[in-house]
C-alpha cells in the first residue's frame, strides 16, 4: 500500500468518526417537529368574460360583463300587477318627492331664485358686459298665445301590451304601461337607498324581491346568461360611499344565495370611478339623478371624513326647469309631473335646452315634440329666456327646489353594530385597555382646548367660530332612513375628529350647494398636501351635471370660493367632466370593469361558500374599504 492510499484510508476513518460523535450529541437533544407545509386554496384566476359588473343607480340600472366595451343601461323600475281588482293604482314618486307642498316651499322657491338672479347678474359675460335679465313676463306674453301643430294623426308610440297579465313587467315595458291598468309601479332604490316605504310593496323583503327580478330579467335579456349559469360568474357590486350595512349586507347576499353567483366582490362607486378615469387621487362628485355624493379619493383609498350625500340631483333640476317654464307659460298645459311619460318629455327637454353658460342671453325660440302613446303627435313652438340658466343653476343654490323640512347633507356615521359581526369597532372599544383610553381622552381635551384657528385641519374655513369652540360630544346616532352608516373613526387624529363633529353640527340637515359642499369635502381631509391633490383633481361623474360649460362654471366657483390660503399655493383647480372623452355616467361601472382585471382584486373576492358559513364577517376580512 503506498503512502498516498494510507492517508486516503485514514482520512475517510476520521470522517466516520466525526458522523458518529454528531450523532451521540443529537442522541440526547429533542429535535422539534416541524408540521408539514398547508398548502393555501388555489384561488383561480377567472377570465374576465366570466364576471358580471352591477352599478346600481337610483334610476338607471347599469349591468355588463367586465369584458364589455359599455354596459347595458336600462329604467331601474319594475311593475307588478296587483292582485285584487279593488286595491288602488299605487305608483312610487319620480320627479316628485316629500317636502314640496308645505306652506313655507313657494317663499323658498322664490328666496333662491333672487340669490340665482344675483350671482347671475353678478358675473360678467366673456365680453366683460353685464347680462341683461330677461324677465319671464316677456315669454310668458307669446307662450300663451301658441298652439300645437299636428305633426301626425298616429304618435305611433303604444302602450306596454298586457292582455296575457304577466305578473312583472320591467325596464321600458314598465314605464310604458297605461296607467288604467291593474299594474302599481315601483323603483327598488331611491337617493342612493333602498326604497323601503310603508306603501305596497314598500317592505325590505318586497324590495329585494323586485330589485332581483329587475337584475335577473337584465342578466337574462341582454347579457344573455342563463340563470342557472350563474353559478360560473362572478360579480362586482357599486355600493355608494355612505351605505347602509344592513342593505349592503342583504345585497350581498341576494347575489350569492338567492342568484347563485360564485363569488363578489363589493366596492364604492367613488373609488371606482377613479379607476375608470385613470386617476390615482380625485374630489369625486358624483351627481346622479337624485342624489349627489361627493369623496375624496387618493390612491383607490376613500377618506371617510370627507364623504358626504346632497338628497338632490337631476331629477330636482328637471323638476324646478318645468316649474320655471310654467312661470314662462310652457304651452303644454296638460303636463302633469305624476305622469311617467311627461316625466321622460321633462328629462329630455331639460337635457336639450339647460346649460351653464353665461353668454348666451335673451329669449330664444324652441320647439319640441310630444309623441304620448294613442295619441296624434303634435309639435310645440315657444320661448325662453334664463329659465334654461336657472334651472342647473339650482344645484348651486339648493333653496330653489322648495323642499321643506327633509334632510338635505348627510355625512358618515358610525356603524351601529350588527350581531353577525361580533368583532367590530364596539368591540374593539370596549376591550381598549384603560391606558389607552385615558391617553385618548387626554389628546382630546388638549386638541378641544386649542384656540380656534389654532390647527388649520381642525376647522372648516367657512366654519363659524361660534361652532369652533364646541366640546360637548355629538350624537351620532342613526340619521333619516337609517342610510349613514360606517366605521368609526378611531384611527383618525384628534383634530379630525373635532373637525367632524363641527361639521356635523354645522351641516347635517341644511340644503348646501355643490359648490359649498365640494370645499367641504376637500377640507375634511387631513393633510395640507391632500387639500392640494384634490383642488388639482376635481372629477365629476353621473349624469346630473351634463350641461354645456358646466366645467367653466364650477371651475370659477371654486376658484372664487376656495379659502385664500389655498389660492395662494394651489398652481391650477382642475374641474374634469369627460376623462378620455367618456360617458360620464359610465365612469363608475368602467372602474369596477378595471377592478376586475386587477391582480390586487384577487385578494377582495368573497366566495359563495364563505358566506354561507361566516356571513357578513367576510366583509370585514375582504372589503377594500373599512367596513
Amino acid at each position: 500500500m503506498t503512502q498516498a492510499e494510507r492517508d486516503t484510508e485514514i482520512a475517510k476513518e476520521k470522517e466516520k468518526d466525526r458522523e458518529k460523535e454528531k450523532e451521540k450529541e443529537q442522541r440526547g437533544v429533542k429535535r422539534p417537529i416541524v408540521p408539514p407545509l398547508i398548502p393555501e386554496p388555489i384561488q383561480e384566476q377567472i377570465q374576465s368574460n366570466f364576471i358580471v359588473v352591477i352599478n346600481p343607480g337610483s334610476t338607471t340600472l347599469r349591468i355588463g360583463r367586465a369584458t364589455d366595451t359599455l354596459p347595458v343601461s336600462i329604467p331601474q323600475v319594475i311593475a307588478r300587477r296587483r292582485k285584487l281588482q279593488g286595491h288602488p293604482h299605487y305608483e312610487d314618486a319620480w320627479l316628485l318627492r316629500e317636502g314640496l307642498n308645505k306652506p313655507e316651499s313657494n317663499e323658498q322657491r322664490q328666496n333662491g331664485l333672487k340669490m340665482v338672479d344675483q350671482a347671475i347678474w353678478s358675473k360678467k359675460m366673456s365680453n366683460g358686459a353685464r347680462r341683461i335679465p330677461v324677465s319671464a313676463d316677456q315669454a310668458r306674453a307669446y307662450n300663451k298665445q301658441m298652439r300645437p301643430a299636428v305633426l301626425d294623426p298616429s304618435s305611433r308610440v303604444k302602450w306596454t301590451n298586457t292582455s296575457h297579465n304577466p305578473e312583472c313587467l320591467i325596464g321600458e315595458e314598465a314605464l310604458f304601461v297605461n296607467p288604467s291598468d291593474c299594474y302599481n309601479i315601483h323603483w327598488p332604490i331611491s337617493r342612493g337607498q333602498l326604497n323601503v316605504h310603508q306603501g305596497p310593496h314598500g317592505s325590505l323583503t318586497a324590495v329585494l324581491a323586485n330589485i332581483e327580478a329587475i337584475w335577473s330579467y337584465a342578466i337574462q335579456k341582454f347579457l344573455e346568461i342563463p340563470l342557472k349559469d350563474l353559478k360560473y360568474y362572478r360579480c362586482i357590486l357599486l355600493i355608494p360611499d355612505i351605505y347602509n350595512r344592513q342593505h349592503v349586507k342583504e345585497l350581498v347576499n341576494l347575489l350569492l344565495m338567492n342568484m347563485g353567483f360564485s363569488g363578489i366582490v363589493v366596492h364604492q362607486e367613488s373609488v371606482c370611478a377613479t379607476f375608470g378615469s385613470g386617476l390615482s387621487s380625485a374630489c369625486v362628485v358624483d351627481v346622479g339623478d337624485q342624489k349627489t355624493s361627493i369623496c375624496c379619493v387618493e390612491d383607490g383609498v376613500s377618506h371617510r371624513n370627507s364623504r358626504l350625500c346632497l338628497a338632490y340631483g337631476g331629477a330636482d333640476v328637471t323638476r324646478c326647469f318645468f316649474w320655471l317654464m310654467q312661470k314662462a307659460g310652457f304651452p303644454y298645459r296638460e303636463c302633469q309631473l305624476s305622469s311617467k311619460v311627461d316625466c321622460l318629455l321633462l328629462q329630455q327637454l331639460k337635457e336639450n335646452f339647460c346649460h351653464l353658460d353665461q353668454d348666451i342671453s335673451g329669449l330664444q325660440d324652441h320647439e319640441f315634440q310630444i309623441r304620448n302613446p294613442d295619441l296624434p303627435a303634435l309639435l310645440y313652438q315657444f320661448r325662453l329666456g334664463d329659465e334654461k340658466l336657472q334651472a342647473p343653476m339650482a344645484l348651486f343654490y339648493p333653496a330653489t327646489f322648495g323642499i321643506v323640512g327633509q334632510k338635505m347633507t348627510s355625512l358618515q356615521h358610525r356603524s351601529q353594530g350588527d350581531s353577525e359581526d361580533p368583532h367590530d369597532e364596539h368591540y374593539l372599544l370596549a376591550t381598549q385597555s384603560k391606558q389607552d383610553q385615558s391617553a385618548k381622552a387626554l389628546a382630546e381635551r388638549k386638541a378641544l382646548s386649542k384656540p380656534s384657528g389654532y390647527d388649520n385641519e381642525s376647522c372648516n374655513h367657512n366654519t363659524d367660530p361660534s361652532d369652533r369652540g364646541h366640546s360637548q360630544d355629538i350624537d351620532l346616532g342613526p340619521s333619516q332612513n337609517d342610510c349613514i352608516m360606517a366605521a368609526a373613526d378611531m384611527d383618525d387624529p384628534p383634530s379630525s375628529l373635532l373637525s367632524r363633529k363641527n361639521a356635523i353640527s354645522q351641516f347635517e340637515g341644511k340644503a348646501l350647494g355643490l359648490d359649498k359642499a365640494i370645499l367641504h369635502s376637500i377640507d375634511c381631509c387631513a393633510s395640507d398636501e391632500t387639500k392640494k391633490k384634490m383642488y388639482s383633481s376635481i372629477l365629476v361623474v353621473g349624469g346630473g351635471l351634463m350641461f354645456h360649460k358646466a366645467q367653466e362654471f364650477l371651475q370659477h366657483r371654486i376658484l372664487n370660493k376656495m379659502p385664500p390660503s389655498f389660492r395662494r399655493v394651489v398652481e391650477n383647480v382642475e374641474v374634469i367632466t369627460r376623462p378620455k372623452d367618456m360617458d360620464p355616467r359610465l365612469i363608475a361601472w368602467k372602474g369596477g370593469a378595471v377592478l376586475a382585471c386587477l391582480d390586487t382584486a384577487q385578494e377582495l373576492w368573497v366566495y359563495q361558500r364563505e358566506w354561507q358559513r361566516f356571513g357578513v364577517r367576510m366583509l370585514r376580512e375582504r372589503a377594500a374599504f373599512v367596513w
